[in-house]
């Protein structure tokens, strides 16, 4: 990463030193010099707009200079040279404000212009100039640490749904390729129908793996397919329902995240023993689309340790950013899993 330039140095600084939790403080310190510089100038009628002046320039060049010559911070690797220019600065801002402009104002002797005072001028300046600049560097870099440690989440987050996102209950498939070899005795029709179904199943899985988002219609005759291989198994396993009016089949979704939803729908269903009607419906509420799949069975909630409805619930959330909604209700013996999608589709650049 580049070091950021003098002139982005300089306006950050400048923006830093304006903001009210610097501004007041700068204030407190600031109004009593100007106070007693009036106070005890003896009449001068410049006075007051020199000590202006002065504190003006000393907030707005002493942070700045110890920023650019520091931006990393104190660092006396350089065998002390940037501690010596600063002070030059420091030095040379100090006797230019209240000893040069005062000489070619014509001014007299004030408070802030005497030597003693000169003095703790320029320790103010080099003293404030560090704590000001410093702080705002370490403003800086915690913004920047938090920036880069919630993109570390997040891509951590998106690394893991990756991973996620290609889930497909492994016991499925190997009892699905356990049938397919004794179909390939008994039945090779049925067989072949269910190699066919099943490659085309997990060419469609290797696709939505490698994409951001995809038709719903897509991800629905996935879903159809998963169905259909239950079937296939198991003719009297479930009657299924599905409904999907039509313009909703190119609402963009994220690949494979419906998938899930159907595997459990099977098995805490039809597969644990809980004959009946499976269903699945989708509907068009205003600007979203809500698709609902219920089947028969009581749930239980979610599992400790399971990874269907929280993987759903975290994908949504990362595509989505809040705008999706899933709701899992029971009764009467039957369970209902409704997805709330809007039908804008994720939110972009995000990897879902």
């Amino acid at each position: 990463m580049s070091e950021p330039s003098e002139a982005s140095i300089v306006r950050a600084t400048l923006r830093a030193l304006v903001e009210p939790r610097r501004l007041l403080p700068i204030l407190l310190v600031a109004v009593p010099l100007v106070t007693a510089q009036v106070r005890f100038s003896r009449g001068e009628p410049g006075a007051i707009y020199l000590g202006i002046l002065m504190c003006l320039v000393f907030v707005a060049v002493a942070p700045v200079s110890y920023r650019v010559l520091f931006p990393e911070g104190l660092d006396l690797s350089h065998g002390g040279v940037r501690l010596l220019l600063y002070a030059t600065v420091g030095s040379g801002v100090v006797l230019t404000s209240g000893f040069v402009l005062p000489k070619l104002l014509g001014m007299g002797s004030t408070f802030l212009t005497q030597r003693t005072n000169l003095a703790i001028c320029g320790a103010l300046f080099l003293v404030g100039g560090w704590g000001l600049g410093r702080d705002i560097g370490f403003e800086e870099s915690l913004t920047k640490e938090r920036a880069r440690a919630a993109r570390l989440a997040l891509e951590a987050e998106q690394a893991q749904l990756l991973a996620l996102r290609s889930h497909l209950d492994p016991h499925f498939l190997f009892n699905t390729l356990n049938a397919i070899a004794e179909w390939c005795r008994e039945d090779g029709a049925v067989a072949e129908a269910a190699v066919l179904r099943l490659s085309t199943m997990l060419r469609s899985v290797l696709a939505g793996v490698r994409s951001a988002t995809w038709p719903l219609s897509q991800e629905l005759e996935l879903i159809r397919t998963l169905f259909d291989l239950h079937l296939l198994r198991d003719p009297n396993l479930f009657q299924l329902t599905m409904s999907v009016p039509s313009g909703v089949g190119e609402v963009a979704v994220p690949p494979l995240a419906l998938l899930p939803l159907a595997e459990n729908a099977v098995k805490h269903g039809p597969a644990a023993g809980h004959r009946g009607r499976l269903s699945l419906d989708v509907a068009v509420r205003d600007d979203a689309v809500e698709v609902a799949i219920e089947n028969p069975g009581a749930s239980k909630g979610p599992r400790e340790g399971s990874a269907g409805l929280p993987t759903v619930e975290r994908r949504l959330a990362l595509a989505y950013g809040g705008r999706a909604r899933l709701e899992l209700a029971s009764a009467a013996g039957r369970t209902r899993v409704t997805v709330t999608l809007p039908r804008a589709g994720p939110l972009p650049g995000v990897l879902t």
